[in-house]
């Protein structure tokens, strides 16, 4: 099984470097629309934002489905402060003390863009001594300082800056010689990147996979609904690509694709995960099966909002997630290679 792993790893990079949080993902599905249609996927826009990619199959009875998101971890201005720094809500799930130090981007409502850094409101030792190490890293105590001649709230006004525009996380996406991606939003831009991968797997070798099979970008998996919309009834299977979680524990790693028994929303369906298990062992793939309590994916959200489906959850293992992620090309092509092992078989 020949996958173009290098079309996998520049197509993570070009996603990976494109600002997408939770509600600012136009720009990015636009792209991911574009990169479907040329390798001859049928594509259709949801009316929320997301974006499903059809490939027909040789049965056309019962569909399957893939998904992985596409929204990210990021922030939305909250208050301009009196001195010109910016207080900031979170988007998405993650801890303060991960995005300290971090640059950013304020996007406003008329799409300027400004940088900045994440701060914690007490940074300097010279000034604050060992207060500056103890401050509790909460939403109260973080800000924003922008790099704009700002000094009062008057002048970040006067620069279009207003509450809810939205912030962008700095990805600082790397690839390097022995083959590791480190970056922000590899949860889940990773396995958008392999769905594009494996819809080219079945272009170039002009496949037709079992079933038809619909490729489902969601942008609004980071606050829980990604998937409650969108699944064509046709559909009888859904199988999440999302990362795989790394820590003490559990099993998987960053040269792995993860398979996972059961998550917070609970098990996912025996039946397909020991599927997903014989394949990977049929093909000799690295792989680790393991339980996520802290962790809910797009199949979740589609079986909360009613769809009779059988799920299953799979991705590559990444390092730090929701922190700066890692994950290394060996976990990319096994999960791409699971992806296509599964849509063959019958």
């Amino acid at each position: 099984m020949n996958i173009d792993l290098e079309f996998i790893v520049s197509q993570l990079v070009r996603i990976a470097t494109t600002p997408s949080p939770v509600g600012y993902t136009a720009l990015v599905i636009e792209y991911l629309q574009g990169e479907f249609d040329k390798l001859g996927l049928s594509t259709r826009l949801l009316n929320k934002g997301g974006l499903l990619a059809t490939l027909p199959g040789k049965s056309d009875t019962e569909h399957r489905l893939l998904s992985a998101h596409v929204d990210t971890l990021g922030g939305m201005i909250q208050q301009i402060k009196g001195n010109g720094r910016l207080k900031f809500a979170k988007v998405g799930g993650y801890t303060m003390n991960s995005v300290e130090g971090e640059h950013c981007t304020v996007i406003t409502a008329k799409g300027a863009k400004f940088t900045g850094t994440i701060l914690t409101t007490k940074q300097s030792v010279h000034v604050y001594g060992p207060d500056a190490g103890k401050q509790e890293r909460s939403d109260d105590n973080m800000e924003i300082r922008l790099d704009a001649v700002v000094k009062t709230k008057d002048d970040v006004i006067k620069l279009g800056i207003g509450v809810g525009d939205y912030v962008s996380l700095d990805p600082r996406t790397t690839v390097t010689d022995s083959g590791f991606v480190k970056s922000r939003h590899l949860d889940d831009k990773a396995s958008v990147a392999v769905l594009l991968g494996v819809a080219k797997y079945f272009a170039d070798n002009k496949l037709i996979p079992a079933r038809t099979t619909h490729f489902f970008v969601t942008n609004f998996e980071e606050t829980g609904h990604g998937a409650s919309v969108g699944t064509p009834l046709q559909t009888t299977e859904f199988l999440a690509v999302d990362m795989g979680c790394i820590g003490e524990g559990l099993s998987c790693t960053e040269y792995d694709v993860s398979i996972c028994a059961k998550d917070s929303s609970g098990p996912y369906d025996y039946a397909l995960r020991q599927q997903l298990v014989a394949l990977a062992e049929q093909h000799e793939l690295p792989y680790a099966v393991d339980i996520y309590p802290f962790y809910g994916s797009d199949a979740g959200a589609a079986l909360r909002a009613g769809a009779d489906v059988r799920t299953a959850l799979i991705g590559p293992g990444v390092d730090a997630s929701h922190a700066h992620e890692r994950t290394h090309k060996s976990a990319l092509e096994a999960t791409a290679k699971l992806c296509v092992a599964y849509l063959l078989t019958e």
